[in-house]
């Protein structure tokens, strides 16, 4: 059974910091590139930071370029984003997603977990 398991969301002051993780169990996660996704009630879910299956390359969102990391461990199934300098545009539900490497088809969505910036 594919699970995407996000944790670390919450409530936080702007300019803080939180870390999310995904723990990913049921796939070969060596062979997925993994990614965070948000989305924002009312709007389209947005990429935020992917990360290539071995780790070797990553990009981010314009409005993230700076503020976040991305990272994994293909060890432990575990993919990282680290949050810092977090502001109130970032309110969101922070979604991991996986994608084979090869067959890009083959997609697998967490459920999500809230983050809110506010004072």
């Amino acid at each position: 059974q594919v699970q995407l398991v996000e944790s670390g969301g919450g409530l936080v002051q702007p300019g803080g910091s939180l870390r999310l993780s995904c723990a990913a169990s049921g796939f070969a996660f060596s062979n997925y590139a993994m990614s965070w996704y948000r989305q924002d009630p009312g709007k389209e879910r947005e990429l935020v930071a992917g990360i290539t299956s071995t780790g070797g390359s990553t990009n981010y969102a314009d409005a993230v370029k700076g503020r976040f990391t991305i990272s994994r461990d293909n060890s432990k199934n575990t993919v990282i984003l680290q949050m810092n300098s977090l502001k109130p545009e970032d309110t969101a539900v922070y979604y991991c997603n996986a994608q084979h490497r090869v067959k890009s088809f083959i997609r697998y969505w967490g459920q999500g977990t809230q983050v809110t910036v506010s004072s």
